[in-house]
């Protein structure tokens, strides 16, 4: 189990990093135009949601690889799954049922990861 929550967390950690960076670094007007939903939202949230995606993939796997507050790991995973829960509540309300599935696929490894890391395999 600790190998499986260690994959997960690792792997979405990754993503979620990646995400955030795409956020951070493409013109907010070239990225509204491939993905449409920050349209609904400003320059500057789109820019706040790269920086918590950034900060949530670290706090994936970063506390738990150095040692230092391993129990932000689940803490991380928590905040992440609320993230994801917005998101998919936001694609919802837009009515893009069809994105919803990897939003829902990201919240429950969220869960998963905090539910392991809080109660089956703490550090």
């Amino acid at each position: 189990m600790n190998i499986a929550l260690w994959i997960v967390a690792s792997l979405f950690g990754v993503a979620y990093v990646v995400g955030g960076i795409f956020k951070l670094a493409m013109p907010y007007e070239t990225y509204a135009a491939k993905l449409h939903w920050p349209e609904d939202f400003t320059p500057g949230n789109v820019k706040f949601m790269g920086v918590l995606e950034i900060l949530g993939g670290v706090g994936l796997v970063l506390p738990a690889l150095v040692g230092v507050a391993p129990v932000l790991v689940p803490v991380a995973a928590s905040c992440m799954a609320l993230y994801m829960a917005g998101a998919a509540t936001e694609r919802i309300r837009r009515g893009e049922h069809q994105e919803l599935l990897g939003d829902l696929l990201f919240l429950a490894a969220m869960v998963f990861v905090a539910w392991g890391r809080f109660g089956l395999e703490p550090f």
